[in-house]
């Protein structure tokens, strides 16, 4: 059984089919209909398009799974047992639990970007600082657990924009607790990211930590500097959701080990955001959903090797011009291994590095977004009464 309709869930899916044929059944517990390729959402405010979407019953048929729309509510490790939201009762011989994680808002009076859900929003920003009603903006990444890349694509990309549209006086600062800019892919990549944001003209504040009390308003600490500004764009505090007899940290962040098996708990493994380890990125769930396939199909009598969690960071870093393709070991023991690269530096060259999954996603076709109806209004232009506009 695998919980989760997401990146590590489908990624998981897919290696199971590959490791272990059609020798074992799949069942996926999904509540949304949906899988959503949420990295390109920060297009959505450039009017690049929506996130592509992709029917998750089309991967049921395409892989033989049994697919429930429901969620993993709680978890009966002693009677290898769950419950989902729905309160139905289902087995398991072995679990996956890639239910990700929540995102909540860090501060009240911003504009938080958890994704497409904020896509208009965002775009209405851009629109307003096209039309001269918005001058200074400030990007801010929170403290606590997040991942930061979207941000810097939006600041990026808002300043292009700016620069295409000739934008007078546009003003955009990006605050971050990090000690340099995206720290995570290591020195190299950090500084062409650093250099990026100059050329762009976003004045950057790095190893501060943002406080919003007020509408317009950011405090930095130490220092206690304010400075006022016409608008705040941050970004979600990442957050686990807690599952009934599964063990977790403070932050309901389920324990791993290098297996991607749940410490204490038999037959059980998890993947993914959801999972204690700090980076909540969509290759890295992809990484952990393959070790934990490894291990689910040799525990089911395939012929197939571990493959413990080793993570290495690709990032694809949308920019308004040419992208970059970020990559650098996490796991240590390879000295400063930090590459920045203007082309492809792995394939396909996806926003999502899933051995299994990119290449996958590549070939499903998307299914079309839903949209509002247009809806006839009746208003009166210069006064004449009956006139219809189409929105």
């Amino acid at each position: 059984m695998v919980a989760g309709g997401g990146v590590a869930a489908l990624e998981a899916v897919l290696a199971l089919r590959d490791l272990a044929g059609y020798t074992i059944s799949i069942t996926m517990l999904a509540p949304e209909e949906h899988f959503v390729y949420q990295p390109l959402s920060v297009g959505d405010p450039f009017a690049l398009g929506p996130a592509k979407r992709y029917p998750l019953a089309k991967v049921a048929e395409d892989f033989d799974l049994v697919l429930h729309h429901t969620a993993l509510a709680a978890v009966d490790p002693a009677a290898h047992a769950t419950r989902t939201s729905d309160g139905e009762e289902l087995g398991y011989d072995s679990l996956l639990v890639a239910t990700g994680a929540a995102r909540q808002p860090a501060y009240d009076h911003v504009l938080t970007f958890r994704g497409q859900e904020d896509g208009e929003r965002a775009h209405g920003l851009v629109q307003d600082l096209e039309a001269g009603y918005v001058r200074r903006v400030a990007f801010v990444v929170p403290s606590g657990t997040t991942w930061s890349l979207p941000l810097y694509e939006l600041a990026l990309m808002t300043a292009t924009r700016a620069r295409e549209m000739s934008v007078d006086g546009a003003e955009l600062t990006f605050i971050t607790p990090e000690e340099t800019p995206l720290a995570v892919f290591g020195g190299a990549a950090s500084d062409e990211v650093a250099s990026l944001l100059a050329e762009a003209g976003v004045d950057v504040r790095t190893g501060v930590h943002a406080e919003v009390e007020r509408k317009g308003e950011v405090r930095l600490r130490p220092g206690d500097e304010t400075f006022a500004v016409d608008r705040i764009v941050a970004l979600p505090r990442v957050v686990g959701r807690p599952i009934e007899g599964l063990p977790h940290d403070e932050q309901a962040f389920v324990p791993v080990d290098e297996q991607m098996r749940v410490p204490g708990v038999e037959d059980v493994w998890a993947a993914g955001d959801g999972t204690t380890f700090p980076v909540k990125q969509g290759g890295i769930a992809c990484e952990q959903a393959d070790a934990a396939a490894a291990d689910i199909a040799r525990s089911a009598g395939a012929d197939v090797d571990a493959k413990p969690f080793r993570p290495v960071l690709r990032g694809q870093l949308l920019t308004g011009s040419k992208p970059r393709f970020m990559r650098h070991h996490l796991a240590g023991g390879h000295g400063e291994d930090s590459e920045v690269s203007t082309t492809a530096l792995w394939w396909p060259p996806s926003k999502i590095a899933g051995v299994h999954l990119a290449p996958y996603l590549g070939e499903l076709p998307e299914v079309e977004p839903e949209r509002e109806p247009e809806v006839p209004l009746d208003v009166e232009p210069s006064g004449e009464a009956g006139s219809r506009i189409w929105i």
